[in-house]
């Protein structure tokens, strides 16, 4: 594992969370929030778990990490979980998809823009799973 990745990723969502008007004292618990998303992703994937199935835990994690920075600092769980997910999103796979649509290589953006559809997709459904579980807690905790 490489520590200037995670350095990388801390520094870029925390940047993110610059544009996005995060509050100051928070951005480093959102950098914080990007950095232990994408270090999930790098272990699982060097472990042998599809880049597919490594992003959906890994935006499940983030998640879960908004929610609990969320109820720390009483803020908006997108505080965190908007920028934390920036490391995971594949800007760069989709960037590669329209390039080989310029140069007349279907096939290969095809390939290429379904793999950033199916990651963009494990990211929604990690969101999403861990909001299910989250209300789902909530609800059996109030009965």
């Amino acid at each position: 594992m490489d520590i200037k990745q995670l350095a990388m990723s801390f520094i870029a969502t925390a940047a993110f969370g610059l544009i996005f008007n995060v509050p100051k004292n928070l951005l480093a618990h959102c950098g914080f929030v990007g950095m232990i998303g994408w270090f999930i992703y790098l272990l699982l994937v060097d472990y042998g778990l599809d880049s597919v199935f490594a992003t959906f835990f890994a935006a499940f994690v983030v998640a879960v990490g908004s929610q609990l920075l969320a109820r720390a600092y009483k803020t908006p769980m997108t505080v965190f979980s908007v920028s934390g997910i920036i490391p995971l999103v594949p800007g760069g796979l989709a960037y590669e998809a329209m390039r080989h649509v310029v140069v007349n290589d279907y096939n290969m953006a095809i390939q290429l823009a379904a793999k950033a559809f199916m990651l963009s997709g494990a990211i929604a459904m990690g969101l999403v799973f861990s909001e299910v579980i989250n209300q789902l807690t909530k609800t059996k905790g109030s009965r």
